[in-house]
């Protein structure tokens, strides 16, 4: 049985770590980012694989609902910082020890991976479009899957045939054995597999529509925090974070 709560919580370590990222990056008082992070639990072929995609701001809002253009992130940077929330967050659900996370920290790789894709702008509507379909696609497209009925089969077991989306390569599956994995990615009652925080958050999102601002249009301005300047809050949150 999968720990499927332990997902939420990496979903908010992930956002924890972003928003501190993107707002050490501007240069304005209070700033709000905007993240939305989708849970998948789905390998190639939809075995139980958890990992995240998030779509996020590239700065934060000012006060006013003005736009601050901050640093592009750096997948290095976050994930040094992501993999200590993550372990720091399982140590307090008692399921590792401190002997354990100084041992993976002697890891020559660390088992963290995280990949920052190319800035997406405004202006490009189909790359948005996209980018929406792919962070919430489903586990398996009927395109990748062809079903064997058991008269048709070599030893009288109907089967599932998978190709996989990467790599063009295709996996035989038991026919019980194919629901069992498909079964095993349904989220439980209530669970929320799509999360939004900050700016798009649903409490941000309702005070933009009661005060009738939700439709404007930010103006863009960028950071006056030099490169420089930045690394120098990002290396004081690590050492903070340890």
């Amino acid at each position: 049985m999968y720990n499927r709560k332990l997902l939420s919580k990496l979903s908010k370590c992930a956002w924890k770590v972003l928003s501190n990222y993107l707002k050490e990056s501007v240069s304005v008082k209070d700033p709000v980012e905007g993240v939305v992070v989708s849970i998948q639990t789905f390998g190639d072929f939809i075995n139980f694989n958890p990992h995240i995609h998030i779509v996020a701001t590239v700065g934060c809002f000012d006060g006013d609902g003005e736009f601050v253009i901050g640093n592009i992130p750096n997948a290095s940077e976050v994930e040094e910082v992501f993999q200590i929330e993550v372990l720091n967050m399982l140590k307090k659900e008692e399921l590792i020890t401190d002997f354990i996370i100084q041992n993976m920290f002697s890891w020559k790789h660390s088992g963290f991976n995280i990949y920052c894709g190319n800035v997406i702008e405004s202006e490009n509507q189909d790359g948005i479009e996209k980018l929406g379909r792919y962070i919430i696609r489903a586990p398996i497209s009927r395109e990748r899957i062809k079903y064997i009925s058991s008269n048709k089969s070599h030893d009288g077991i109907a089967k599932v045939i998978c190709k996989s989306k990467t790599t063009g390569k295709a996996k035989t599956f038991d026919v019980l054995e194919w629901c069992a994995k498909v079964v095993s990615h349904i989220p439980n009652k209530g669970e929320q597999l799509v999360r939004y925080y900050g700016f798009y958050s649903n409490k941000a999102r309702g005070q933009r529509k009661k005060a009738n601002t939700d439709n404007k249009i930010p103006s863009l301005v960028n950071t006056n925090i030099s490169k420089k300047h930045f690394k120098k809050n990002w290396a004081r949150l690590i050492q903070k974070n340890i």
